[in-house]
This record gives C-alpha cells, structure tokens and sequence, in this order.
C-alpha cells in the first residue's frame, strides 16, 4: 500500500543536523527536477527579499520564510516525518507509533511537495516554505511543472498494490494516476452529516477533514491492515469502525472516490 500525503504549511525548525543530501531523497529519478526548483528558490530568495516574498505569498509577518529558504543548502535536516506538523501530522501521530508501525509507515508514506516534489518520511530534508501553488519565475507553476517527472516516477513508486491518495487538490495537481494504477487508487472525502431541521446536510469541514485522515492512516498502520485494492480497503474502513461510501468508477483507468462520513467532530 502507498499512501499519497500534503504537507504542511507550517513546519518544524530544522534544527542542527547534517545538511540536505540531495542524493539520499526517496524517488530518484526527480533528483534534476529537485534541483532545478532548489536552485530557483535558493536564488530567488538570497537575490530579491521582497519579489520572493511576493512569489512565495508570504504576508509580513512570514518574512522570515524567505532567509530561511535562502539557507537550505546548508541549514540541519531532519526526518520529514519531524518536519512536518499541522492538523493532519498531529493526527497520525508519528512518533508515538509502536516499532512495527513505523516501519509501515516508513515503506508506505509519500508526502508530496512544491520543492521536493514528493519524500518519504523518513527522508532528511530542511525546514522551507514553498507550496505546490508557487509560480516560480523561471520554472512557472509547480503543479503543472512536476507533472513530467512525476509521470516517469510515480507509477514504479506506486507498484503493485494500493494507492491510498489523501491530497488536497493543489498536490493532486502534480500527479493524476493512469491506467491500471487508476484502477486500484483511491481518493478519500471526509464529510460532517448534521442534522438540521430534520435533515441531514453534510458539509467538509477543514480542520476535521485532515484530523480524520491523520487517523485512518495511523489505524491502518497499528493493525498492519494491507488491503490490496479500494474494495478491500472500504471493508477495512469499516471493520475500523468507519461509515464509508464508495463510488465504483464506471470505467477503468479511473480512481474510486470514497466518502467517511462521521457525525462527531473532534
């Protein structure tokens, strides 16, 4: 099973390990593409404060983003999985996993990315600012730019098994599967069902929507769960206690979309 993550905004600091080791990084084959937007931002943001800021959408009170972008190349690295923190990464919570299940999580958690394209969370990266929405001046937008090597990358990353995909829309961008890797992906929709004068309305909630992802991946990884496509994937959720609906794709070469709906918001 893969599973498909977005980062963050915000992130930890990087702290005072070893710099980034360009080479060490999960996927490979993105390794030119990883340096053609390291070096942009890199520059961009050591030559030009104010026009970084703007490409970057950085309001005032983040202008520290930008001379900490310009120190990449040299600042500590750390697990991505430290890196990363927010609704959905406090959910999962990665450190108080038990050995077995970081070790699944280390085989089968992608976390796509605006610089790096996409790491694992065992990858050692710095601390940086730079969503997937970026037009960078040079490269232009990063969603439409990853999409070539992506599509020469993913598809071996994704193998044989499940692609469980949890990305928001602007990351989704970056890579769409294809094909028979379609056929066994599927994308997850977290809904609120309220009632509301006698009936039931359903909304997505932000805040809820990643917290719940967060815990479906940590559940699946403490029960070792590992459905082999969507199908077994909806018995899982469920066998977990979720209220999941399926849409069957009525063509091959399309992803499932699967809906948890839950009540309680917390």
């Amino acid at each position: 099973m893969l599973v498909l993550l977005p980062p963050s905004e915000g992130k930890a600091p990087s702290g005072r390990g070893a710099p980034l080791k360009p080479e060490s990084l999960s996927l490979p084959a993105l390794a030119d593409a990883r340096k053609a937007v390291l070096d942009e931002l890199v520059d961009l943001c050591v030559a030009d404060e104010e026009k970084a800021r703007d490409v970057l959408g950085l309001s005032e009170g983040l202008r520290g983003e930008v001379a900490k972008n310009a120190e990449l190349r040299t600042a500590g690295a750390r697990p991505a999985g430290e890196i990363y923190t927010g609704v959905l990464y406090d959910a999962l919570g990665l450190a108080t996993l038990d050995a077995a299940a970081k070790r699944r999580a280390a085989r089968s958690l992608l976390v796509f990315s605006g610089l790096w394209g996409a790491v694992g969370i065992t990858d050692r990266i710095p601390s940086y600012r730079c969503s997937m929405g970026v037009k960078l001046p040079g490269l232009g937008a990063l969603g439409a730019y990853w999409r070539t090597p992506m599509a020469s990358a993913m598809p071996e990353a994704a193998g044989d098994g499940l692609v469980l995909d949890l990305r928001s829309s602007a990351y989704a961008a970056a890579w769409k599967p294809k094909g028979e890797v379609a056929d066994r992906t599927a994308t997850v929709r977290v809904l609120h069902a309220q009632m509301v004068d006698g009936v039931e309305k359903r909304s997505v909630v932000s805040h809820f929507n990643k917290a719940t992802k967060g815990r479906i991946v940590r559940s699946l990884l403490e029960t070792g769960a590992q459905p082999k496509g969507p199908a077994e994937l909806v018995e899982a959720l469920r066998d977990l206690g979720h209220v999941v609906e399926a849409e069957v794709p009525a063509k091959a070469g399309r992803a499932w979309a699967l809906d948890v709906v839950v009540r309680e918001i917390h």
